[in-house]
């Protein structure tokens, strides 16, 4: 009797620590599934602004406030654009000052919490940009997409799509580059954005899903005038790109791709997100195989857009070894296997999705002169 009782609370035991391990999984899983539209990854750190002066601003000393380039500076309620860290300032040991460029709204006090973002620019073309735009509706499966579009002359189309963490608002960074080459650029919303509609089941699929609304915005493009189309995307973004050139009915059209910071490697993304979430090394497994089997992702990554022998388009690739959360050595890899078609641009010291930061002026030239050939 004393080893029936011993067994079955063995097996009990045995139970509650596998349905542990699996809601441990699931939980972990949430920081890369649920990631919001707008809000910092959970790889940007929080900082505290110390004080402010004419054309300055003080922050705490972090790896990310050390950064070189130009950021917008995001708080709850509030929006400013800093540019590089003033070396000519006195700072302490704890400190660095940087200067600031313009408060967008809100205020910026001593004390506020606040983080960097790729998103120098709020609001749209217009507002932020003094581009005349239109607001069109891009139908998709899921129902209308928001999109912004800038026109130009050109045949050419670029259609542009932000990616983790960020809003269409991060394509405001190149739309003015874009416009004086009078390229027209539809800025897109997609499923889980704000204004879009919500994703079936609320999770974030790293474009494996998501790509279907591009290749509705391709197909937009088309039937408004567009001979060809570039798609220029940001994180899941450009996995988003990958997934369209490689499977759209449309494909024929993509004269050429752009990926910012790649999303080659859904696992490593993932596990690096649920890691910045303080999830610990032994639970990282179980959040991969919780998102594979909430999403249904094939478990190796993203291989198959990322495939060198279905890559038959220009593509510009633009990355860096600083990038916490989706690898830059699968890029790497990449355009290593496909020299004929990808040019690899590597920007160090920028964080993910923010290779633009680090260096606005290098990155414009990039695309000059990637985009010349195909206008």
């Amino acid at each position: 009797m004393r080893t029936v009782t011993a067994t079955a609370a063995a097996v009990t035991a045995a139970l509650a620590a596998g349905a542990a391990s699996v809601a441990a999984g699931r939980l972990a899983s949430d920081a890369a599934l649920k990631v919001p539209a707008g809000r910092p990854l959970p790889t940007e750190p929080r900082l505290t602004v110390h004080g402010t002066a004419a054309g300055q601003i003080t922050l705490t000393r972090d790896l990310a406030s050390l950064r070189p380039g130009v950021y917008g500076l995001a708080g709850d309620g509030s929006h400013a654009v800093v540019g590089p860290v003033l070396e000519s300032v006195r700072s302490t040991a704890d400190t660095v000052v940087r200067r600031l460029q313009g408060v967008t709204h809100g205020t910026l006090s001593a004390g506020d919490k606040v983080w960097l973002t790729p998103n120098v620019h709020v609001g749209n073309p217009a507002s932020a940009l003094d581009l005349d735009h239109t607001d069109v509706d891009v139908p998709g499966e899921l129902g209308p997409l928001p999109a912004w579009f800038v026109p130009g002359r050109r045949d050419i189309w670029v259609i542009a799509v932000h990616g983790l963490g960020t809003t269409r608002e991060q394509a405001l960074n190149v739309m003015e580059f874009l416009h004086r080459r009078r390229l027209p650029v539809l800025a897109l919303a997609y499923r889980g954005d704000l204004g879009a509609p919500r994703r079936p089941d609320g999770l974030n699929h790293f474009g494996e899903t998501e790509w279907r609304d591009l290749d509705v915005a391709i197909r937009h493009a088309v039937r408004h005038g567009a001979d060809r189309v570039v798609l220029l995307g940001w994180s899941t973004g450009a996995t988003m790109a990958l997934r369209a050139a490689a499977r759209s009915p449309e494909r024929d059209r993509v004269a050429g791709l752009v990926l910012d910071s790649p999303v080659l490697d859904w696992p490593a993304t993932l596990r690096a997100l649920a890691s910045a979430r303080h999830a610990p090394d032994a639970v990282l497994p179980l959040a991969v195989r919780a998102a594979q089997g909430r999403t249904g992702l094939h478990p190796d990554g993203l291989a198959d857009p990322a495939d060198p022998a279905r890559l038959d388009v220009p593509t510009l690739i633009i990355h860096g070894p600083g990038d916490t959360v989706a690898p830059w050595v699968h890029s790497r890899r990449l355009a290593d296997r496909r020299p004929d078609r990808i040019a690899l641009h590597t920007v160090p010291d920028a964080p993910h999705a923010a290779m633009w930061n680090a260096d606005p002026e290098a990155y414009e030239e990039q695309l000059r002169r990637f985009l010349t050939p195909l206008m």
